[in-house]
């Protein structure tokens, strides 16, 4: 039997007007088209890939809940310059218990949908900090043939701190100074958001998965071995 396809327009859609709407009036008057457009299509993805991701790491959490395996959509504004309250994009990813190491995710805005591996390490005792640093240091040469295997379809930027400010980097951090100052690293591909929808999306995030792994399991797991 064929698979239930996953709705994607309405998702984008959503996300689109969310953004020019960003307002808390638009968001109660929207609430049930959120959860239908967006919570609902996100969690049947998240059923579909749960099985493929718990192949690549048993320890990963498959919970569904918002934090262990979805994003928030509403920010914290305390902090932030921008005080809109809510986020015009989101995230389905998989991770270890704790959330301080890498992910496997799937993100969906207005413009495109992504997938890959993600790691971030600034203001806590993250993985990355822990392990992933030291790694990227003496391991130059492992990241250069990573790079060599998926820079024809994959997408990397990291950030380093610059006078305590993040600063994009476009590429591969393949020079260990690099990894000294590295708060964070993405490795993603990219799909287009125009399909009808997401049916289909689940056989090729897994495929993602598997093969940006590696570099989880390098900034990640204690256990790794080149």
């Amino acid at each position: 039997m064929k698979p239930e396809a996953i709705p994607l327009r309405d998702t984008v859609e959503f996300l689109r007007e969310l953004a020019l709407n960003n307002q808390k009036v638009w968001m109660d008057a929207n609430r049930e088209r959120y959860r239908a457009s967006v919570v609902e299509p996100l969690r049947r993805l998240h059923d579909r890939l749960a099985p493929s991701a718990r192949k690549l790491n048993r320890r990963f959490v498959t919970s569904g809940r918002t934090g262990d395996n979805f994003s928030r959509i509403n920010r914290d504004i305390r902090f932030a310059r921008d005080k809109t309250p809510y986020r015009a994009q989101m995230y389905l990813f998989f991770a270890e218990p704790g959330a301080d190491g890498g992910q496997l995710y799937v993100g969906v805005s207005a413009e495109v949908v992504t997938c890959g591996f993600r790691i971030y390490g600034a203001g806590k005792p993250s993985r990355l900090v822990q392990i992933g640093r030291a790694r990227g240091r003496d391991h130059a040469k492992w990241i250069a043939r990573q790079k060599r295997r998926l820079a024809p379809k994959f997408e990397s930027y990291w950030y380093s701190s610059e006078k305590g400010e993040w600063t994009k980097r476009n590429g591969w951090p393949t020079e260990p100074e690099q990894w000294k100052k590295l708060q964070a690293w993405i490795v993603r591909r990219k799909f287009r958001p125009t399909g009808a929808s997401l049916n289909g999306l689940d056989r090729e995030a897994a495929k993602v998965f598997a093969q940006v792994y590696p570099l989880y399991q390098f900034t990640s797991s204690p256990k790794w071995k080149p």
